[in-house]
Protein backbone atom coordinates (compact mmCIF):
# COMPACT_ATOMS: atom_id res chain seq x y z
CA UNK A 1 0.00 0.00 0.00
CA UNK A 2 0.97 3.65 -0.25
CA UNK A 3 0.40 6.93 1.52
CA UNK A 4 0.55 9.94 -0.80
CA UNK A 5 -1.08 13.18 0.33
CA UNK A 6 -1.51 16.33 -1.73
CA UNK A 7 -2.74 19.59 -0.17
CA UNK A 8 -3.76 22.78 -1.95
CA UNK A 9 -3.75 25.80 0.37
CA UNK A 10 -4.12 29.50 -0.35
CA UNK A 11 -0.36 30.07 -0.30
CA UNK A 12 0.81 26.95 -2.10
CA UNK A 13 0.96 23.18 -2.38
CA UNK A 14 2.26 20.42 -0.12
CA UNK A 15 2.99 16.85 -1.16
CA UNK A 16 3.80 14.06 1.29
CA UNK A 17 4.72 10.54 0.18
CA UNK A 18 6.00 7.48 2.01
CA UNK A 19 8.63 5.31 0.30
CA UNK A 20 7.75 1.74 1.27
CA UNK A 21 7.11 -0.66 -1.60
CA UNK A 22 5.73 -4.13 -0.82
CA UNK A 23 6.41 -6.86 -3.37
CA UNK A 24 5.20 -10.26 -2.19
CA UNK A 25 7.16 -10.99 0.98
CA UNK A 26 9.72 -8.25 0.34
CA UNK A 27 9.73 -4.57 1.26
CA UNK A 28 11.95 -2.02 -0.47
CA UNK A 29 12.38 1.75 -0.34
CA UNK A 30 11.63 3.75 -3.49
CA UNK A 31 10.51 7.28 -4.36
CA UNK A 32 6.84 7.78 -5.22
CA UNK A 33 7.10 11.44 -6.22
CA UNK A 34 8.61 12.87 -9.41
CA UNK A 35 9.42 16.55 -9.91
CA UNK A 36 9.53 18.54 -13.15
CA UNK A 37 10.59 22.17 -13.16
CA UNK A 38 12.32 24.94 -15.08
CA UNK A 39 11.54 28.62 -15.71
CA UNK A 40 7.80 29.22 -15.11
CA UNK A 41 7.18 25.50 -15.29
CA UNK A 42 6.91 23.51 -12.08
CA UNK A 43 4.90 20.46 -11.05
CA UNK A 44 5.13 17.24 -9.06
CA UNK A 45 3.52 13.87 -9.69
CA UNK A 46 2.79 11.20 -7.06
CA UNK A 47 1.35 7.74 -7.67
CA UNK A 48 -0.11 4.77 -5.82
CA UNK A 49 -0.76 1.28 -7.12
CA UNK A 50 1.34 -1.34 -8.90
CA UNK A 51 4.93 -0.15 -9.21
CA UNK A 52 5.38 -1.74 -12.64
CA UNK A 53 2.40 0.18 -14.02
CA UNK A 54 3.68 3.42 -12.50
CA UNK A 55 7.18 3.02 -13.92
CA UNK A 56 5.94 2.20 -17.41
CA UNK A 57 3.47 5.09 -17.49
CA UNK A 58 6.16 7.52 -16.27
CA UNK A 59 8.62 6.28 -18.90
CA UNK A 60 6.07 6.91 -21.66
CA UNK A 61 5.21 10.28 -20.09
CA UNK A 62 8.84 11.43 -19.94
CA UNK A 63 9.24 10.56 -23.60
CA UNK A 64 6.06 12.46 -24.49
CA UNK A 65 7.21 15.54 -22.55
CA UNK A 66 10.57 15.57 -24.31
CA UNK A 67 8.73 15.83 -27.63
CA UNK A 68 5.84 18.14 -26.62
CA UNK A 69 7.20 20.22 -23.75
CA UNK A 70 6.55 23.51 -25.57
CA UNK A 71 2.82 22.70 -25.58
CA UNK A 72 2.64 22.32 -21.81
CA UNK A 73 1.61 25.82 -20.65
CA UNK A 74 -1.29 24.81 -18.36
CA UNK A 75 -1.23 22.11 -15.71
CA UNK A 76 -4.42 20.45 -16.95
CA UNK A 77 -2.60 19.73 -20.23
CA UNK A 78 0.09 17.90 -18.26
CA UNK A 79 -2.61 15.89 -16.48
CA UNK A 80 -4.25 15.03 -19.80
CA UNK A 81 -0.88 13.94 -21.20
CA UNK A 82 -0.14 11.66 -18.28
CA UNK A 83 -3.70 10.30 -18.36
CA UNK A 84 -3.17 9.36 -22.01
CA UNK A 85 -0.07 7.37 -21.06
CA UNK A 86 -1.96 5.63 -18.25
CA UNK A 87 -4.63 4.57 -20.75
CA UNK A 88 -1.90 3.39 -23.12
CA UNK A 89 -0.42 1.16 -20.42
CA UNK A 90 -3.91 -0.11 -19.56
CA UNK A 91 -4.43 -1.23 -23.15
CA UNK A 92 -1.09 -3.03 -23.11
CA UNK A 93 -1.12 -4.62 -19.65
CA UNK A 94 -4.54 -4.53 -17.99
CA UNK A 95 -5.76 -7.85 -19.38
CA UNK A 96 -2.54 -9.68 -18.54
CA UNK A 97 -2.60 -8.28 -15.01
CA UNK A 98 -6.22 -9.36 -14.54
CA UNK A 99 -5.30 -12.89 -15.64
CA UNK A 100 -2.89 -12.99 -12.68
CA UNK A 101 -5.45 -11.60 -10.25
CA UNK A 102 -3.93 -8.09 -10.18
CA UNK A 103 -5.89 -4.85 -10.51
CA UNK A 104 -4.87 -1.98 -12.75
CA UNK A 105 -5.01 0.46 -9.86
CA UNK A 106 -2.72 3.42 -10.53
CA UNK A 107 -3.95 6.68 -8.98
CA UNK A 108 -2.03 9.93 -9.32
CA UNK A 109 -1.82 13.36 -7.71
CA UNK A 110 -0.38 16.10 -9.91
CA UNK A 111 0.19 19.56 -8.49
CA UNK A 112 2.00 22.70 -9.57
CA UNK A 113 1.80 25.81 -11.72
CA UNK A 114 2.74 26.43 -15.35
CA UNK A 115 3.22 29.63 -17.30
CA UNK A 116 -0.44 30.24 -18.24
CA UNK A 117 -1.97 29.03 -14.96
CA UNK A 118 -3.41 31.93 -12.97
CA UNK A 119 -2.80 30.05 -9.73
CA UNK A 120 -1.38 26.81 -8.35
CA UNK A 121 -3.46 23.69 -9.06
CA UNK A 122 -3.82 20.12 -7.75
CA UNK A 123 -5.47 17.25 -9.66
CA UNK A 124 -6.44 13.67 -8.85
CA UNK A 125 -6.07 11.32 -11.83
CA UNK A 126 -7.99 8.02 -11.87
CA UNK A 127 -6.83 4.70 -13.41
CA UNK A 128 -9.20 5.32 -16.34
CA UNK A 129 -7.28 8.49 -17.24
CA UNK A 130 -9.99 10.96 -16.20
CA UNK A 131 -9.41 13.55 -13.48
CA UNK A 132 -10.90 15.96 -10.95
CA UNK A 133 -9.44 19.19 -9.60
CA UNK A 134 -8.91 19.41 -5.84
CA UNK A 135 -10.79 22.52 -4.72
CA UNK A 136 -11.10 24.79 -1.71
CA UNK A 137 -13.96 22.90 -0.05
CA UNK A 138 -11.85 19.82 0.66
CA UNK A 139 -8.30 21.08 0.01
CA UNK A 140 -6.53 17.72 0.04
CA UNK A 141 -6.61 14.20 -1.30
CA UNK A 142 -4.93 10.96 -0.23
CA UNK A 143 -4.16 8.12 -2.60
CA UNK A 144 -3.32 4.71 -1.20
CA UNK A 145 -4.06 4.07 2.47
CA UNK A 146 -6.48 6.89 3.26
CA UNK A 147 -8.58 5.69 6.20
CA UNK A 148 -6.21 6.41 9.08
CA UNK A 149 -5.05 9.91 8.15
CA UNK A 150 -8.31 11.27 6.80
CA UNK A 151 -10.04 12.05 10.15
CA UNK A 152 -7.45 14.57 11.35
CA UNK A 153 -7.42 16.29 7.95
CA UNK A 154 -11.22 16.51 7.84
CA UNK A 155 -11.36 17.91 11.38
CA UNK A 156 -8.61 20.51 11.09
CA UNK A 157 -7.46 21.45 7.57
CA UNK A 158 -8.86 24.51 5.80
CA UNK A 159 -7.88 26.10 2.49
CA UNK A 160 -7.07 29.35 4.32
CA UNK A 161 -4.55 27.67 6.65
CA UNK A 162 -0.87 28.52 6.43
CA UNK A 163 1.48 26.09 4.74
CA UNK A 164 3.24 25.42 8.05
CA UNK A 165 -0.06 24.49 9.68
CA UNK A 166 -0.99 22.26 6.74
CA UNK A 167 2.44 20.66 6.85
CA UNK A 168 1.99 19.76 10.53
CA UNK A 169 -1.45 18.28 9.91
CA UNK A 170 -0.15 16.31 6.92
CA UNK A 171 2.72 14.81 8.91
CA UNK A 172 0.32 13.83 11.68
CA UNK A 173 -1.92 12.17 9.08
CA UNK A 174 1.09 10.20 7.87
CA UNK A 175 2.04 9.31 11.45
CA UNK A 176 -1.46 7.96 12.16
CA UNK A 177 -1.28 5.88 8.98
CA UNK A 178 2.21 4.58 9.70
CA UNK A 179 1.18 3.42 13.18
CA UNK A 180 -1.83 1.46 11.88
CA UNK A 181 -0.77 0.29 8.40
CA UNK A 182 2.23 -2.05 8.26
CA UNK A 183 2.95 -1.31 4.60
CA UNK A 184 3.37 2.48 5.04
CA UNK A 185 6.65 3.70 6.49
CA UNK A 186 9.67 5.99 6.42
CA UNK A 187 11.62 7.54 4.78
CA UNK A 188 9.10 10.30 4.10
CA UNK A 189 9.45 12.57 1.06
CA UNK A 190 8.11 16.13 1.23
CA UNK A 191 7.57 18.63 -1.58
CA UNK A 192 6.65 22.28 -0.99
CA UNK A 193 5.49 24.77 -3.60
CA UNK A 194 4.95 28.44 -2.76
CA UNK A 195 2.50 29.97 -5.24
CA UNK A 196 3.86 31.96 -8.19
CA UNK A 197 7.49 30.97 -7.49
CA UNK A 198 7.78 28.14 -10.06
CA UNK A 199 10.15 26.36 -7.70
CA UNK A 200 9.50 23.12 -5.79
CA UNK A 201 11.47 22.39 -2.63
CA UNK A 202 12.22 18.78 -1.64
CA UNK A 203 13.06 17.30 1.74
CA UNK A 204 13.34 13.78 3.13
CA UNK A 205 12.61 12.77 6.73
CA UNK A 206 13.88 9.62 8.42
CA UNK A 207 12.05 8.09 11.38
CA UNK A 208 14.43 9.66 13.91
CA UNK A 209 13.70 13.13 12.51
CA UNK A 210 10.00 12.94 13.44
CA UNK A 211 10.24 10.77 16.55
CA UNK A 212 9.86 13.73 18.93
CA UNK A 213 6.75 14.91 17.08
CA UNK A 214 5.21 11.43 17.06
CA UNK A 215 5.88 10.86 20.77
CA UNK A 216 4.55 14.30 21.73
CA UNK A 217 1.37 13.74 19.72
CA UNK A 218 0.70 10.32 21.25
CA UNK A 219 1.18 11.62 24.80
CA UNK A 220 -0.98 14.67 24.10
CA UNK A 221 -3.80 12.48 22.75
CA UNK A 222 -3.84 10.38 25.93
CA UNK A 223 -3.68 13.50 28.10
CA UNK A 224 -6.52 15.12 26.16
CA UNK A 225 -8.73 12.06 26.65
CA UNK A 226 -8.05 12.16 30.39
CA UNK A 227 -8.96 15.87 30.48
CA UNK A 228 -12.08 15.49 28.32
CA UNK A 229 -15.22 16.88 30.06
CA UNK A 230 -16.86 13.76 31.49
CA UNK A 231 -20.32 14.70 32.74
CA UNK A 232 -21.86 12.89 29.75
CA UNK A 233 -19.98 9.70 30.68
CA UNK A 234 -21.97 9.41 33.90
CA UNK A 235 -25.15 8.89 31.90
CA UNK A 236 -23.98 5.35 31.18
CA UNK A 237 -21.72 4.57 34.15
CA UNK A 238 -24.25 5.75 36.75
CA UNK A 239 -26.25 2.61 35.89
CA UNK A 240 -23.51 0.39 37.28
CA UNK A 241 -24.21 -0.78 40.81
CA UNK A 242 -21.44 -0.17 43.39
CA UNK A 243 -20.70 -3.91 43.44
CA UNK A 244 -20.19 -3.98 39.66
CA UNK A 245 -17.42 -1.38 39.88
CA UNK A 246 -15.40 -3.58 42.25
CA UNK A 247 -12.30 -4.77 40.41
CA UNK A 248 -12.78 -8.23 41.97
CA UNK A 249 -16.23 -8.57 40.43
CA UNK A 250 -15.65 -7.15 36.93
CA UNK A 251 -13.50 -10.06 35.64
CA UNK A 252 -16.22 -12.51 36.63
CA UNK A 253 -18.88 -10.45 34.82
CA UNK A 254 -16.67 -10.21 31.72
CA UNK A 255 -16.01 -13.96 31.73
CA UNK A 256 -19.67 -14.81 32.17
CA UNK A 257 -20.60 -12.56 29.28
CA UNK A 258 -18.04 -14.24 27.04
CA UNK A 259 -19.50 -17.69 27.67
CA UNK A 260 -23.08 -16.75 26.91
Amino acid sequence: MTFCLGMRLKDGLIGIADTRITMGQECITARKVSIYQKDRYSFFLMTSGLRAVRDKALTYFDEYLSEHESEMDRLFKVVNAFGAQVRRVAKEDKEALADEGLRFNIYSLIGGQLDHDSEHKLYLLYPQGNWVEVGEGTPYHIIGESGYGKPILDRTLKFSDSMKFGFKVGCLAFDSTRISAADVDFPLDIVLYLKDTYQIIEHRYEKADLLEMSTWWQERLRQSISELPAAWVEGAFSKLSPAMTDVRVLPAIYTAGHHE
